[in-house]
């Protein structure tokens, strides 16, 4: 660059594009350091589908309404409490005008999808799902005079009492020393750097997935976090979902996520079930497989399936293993075959009247007489072909993060860093103690994203 621009945003996906679109209509000059090569800039942005939305009435794609105390009390029992309500009310607030701004700056919306993902009420699903959010942000942040250096690595923030005084990076091998008046971090969380999973869960992490991009190792989360800077959240604390066993180590994506569970019984190396497959609806509870298959040994689980409901959810990229009987099922996936047909002849016994099922909502057609119960969508396992995956523990993002106040900004011994902001996952642990609720990252990162935006543009000029 010429000069140093105002403000440097550490990141390229939403939070940080939001953060970069807000400051440059307000007049700074702004440069985006985006660790990724060009083809896979937007970070973890580029895997999702969905922005889940506050509205007093039909809004954009989104149908009827959804009340702040709806979206909160749904935030509540994903989390078990575990939340900051000043910031989560902040967040379920601001999203209802974050839609249009979102419009604005060039995103498109579709209606929602059905099966599983019938969320027309509360989440606006993206025209060519984040991909194509990133892109369209990506062009409207250089439409404005906003630059980008791709692959370029940041090793350090130098803290000087309570203000970031420079900022280091590395590109294309040589290094890079800026000195901007602000700096807003979205660059998200640890989930990709492996050994320090490792030292928070212990060995099991290293047989977990990671969802999305390979390059948010928390580098300069935890260049901040030595220095001081305060921190949140639990780090064993993540967005963990169960996904397809055969997905690739890093950036498998969305498309390898598996939403069988509900119609399934899901068992474990032993061919015994764990928990309650139909506690809840998709959106509200998918996110806690990923720590139940976590628990079990060897962090691997099998949902298995019938000829029933095999067509009742989003498939995997993968196809299911299938199989004319449960025995036969049980030698493809390397289970017990007798202890996997007593699980299945036990839970097919304990099903009572299935009349009443609707696999779309809490039907209450449950199990009796086993442990553990499944609450809803009970039916047994009875109509061949079976069907059957292996499920692993796939990590989206990490909680543990850099702790905020309502204007984004960063704290450092209960004073605030003058010129320092956070937003997105980096921060999500502020909102999210644990659970996570479909659709909710982005509502944070954009909401975070725009109000580190304004602040860090404030303090420029």
């Amino acid at each position: 660059m010429a000069h140093t621009p105002d403000i440097v945003i550490i990141g390229g996906g939403n939070a940080a594009l939001c953060a970069a679109i807000t400051a440059a209509e307000a007049g700074a000059s702004v440069l985006i350091l985006e660790a990724a090569p060009k083809a896979y800039r937007g970070g973890n942005s580029r895997h999702t589908r969905n922005f889940r939305c506050m509205h007093s009435g039909p809004l954009g794609p989104l149908v009827e309404s959804y009340s702040e105390e709806e979206y909160f009390d749904d935030l509540l029992k994903v989390t078990k409490g575990k939340t900051d309500e000043h910031l989560a009310r902040l967040a379920i607030r601001t999203s209802e005008e974050c839609l249009p701004w979102m419009q604005d700056h060039g995103v498109r919306f579709q209606p929602s999808l059905s099966g599983t993902l019938s969320l027309a009420r509360t989440n606006a699903f993206f025209l060519g799902g984040g991909k194509g959010l990133v892109n369209a942000y990506y062009r409207t942040a250089e439409a404005l005079g906003v630059q980008v250096a791709y692959d370029a690595e940041v090793t350090h923030l130098e803290m000087e009492d309570d203000r970031v005084i420079w900022v280091d990076y590395t590109q294309n091998g040589a290094s890079v020393r800026l000195t901007p008046k602000s700096v807003v971090v979205a660059s998200g969380g640890f989930q990709a750097d492996t050994d320090w999973l490792a030292r928070a869960w212990g060995p099991a992490a290293r047989n977990f997935l990671i969802r999305g991009t390979p390059y948010n190792r928390g580098v300069v989360l935890a260049d901040l976090l030595e220095q001081k800077v305060e921190q949140v959240g639990d780090p064993t604390q993540c967005h963990a979902v169960a996904i397809d066993g055969r997905a690739p180590k890093f950036d498998g994506g969305i498309v390898t996520r598996l939403d069988c569970v509900p119609f399934s019984i899901v068992v474990n190396k032993d061919a015994e079930r764990f928990y309650d497959e139909g506690e809840d609806i998709w959106p509200k509870r998918y996110a806690i497989w990923g720590r139940l298959v976590a628990g079990q040994p060897d962090q691997v689980a099998y949902a298995i399936i019938d000829a029933k409901s095999i067509d009742l959810f989003m498939p995997s990229v993968f196809p299911p293993l299938k199989a004319d009987t449960i025995e036969d099922l049980a030698a493809q996936m390397e289970l017990p075959a007798d202890a996997l047909r007593a699980t299945v002849d036990h839970f097919n016994a304990a099903c009572g009247d299935t009349s009443g099922f609707k696999p779309t909502e809490l039907d209450n057609v449950a199990t009796s007489g086993i442990t553990p119960a499944k609450t809803n969508w009970a039916r047994p396992v009875n109509a061949p072909p079976f069907y059957g995956y292996a499920l692993r523990t796939g990590v989206t993002f990490t909680y543990l993060g850099l702790k905020v106040d309502e204007n984004a900004q960063c704290s450092v011994g209960n004073r605030p860093v003058r010129n320092l902001w956070a937003a997105g996952e980096t921060m999500a642990g502020s909102i999210l103690g644990q659970g996570y609720l479909a659709g909710f990252g982005m509502t944070i990162g954009t909401v975070f994203g725009r109000i580190a935006g304004r602040e860090a543009a404030k303090h420029a000029n």
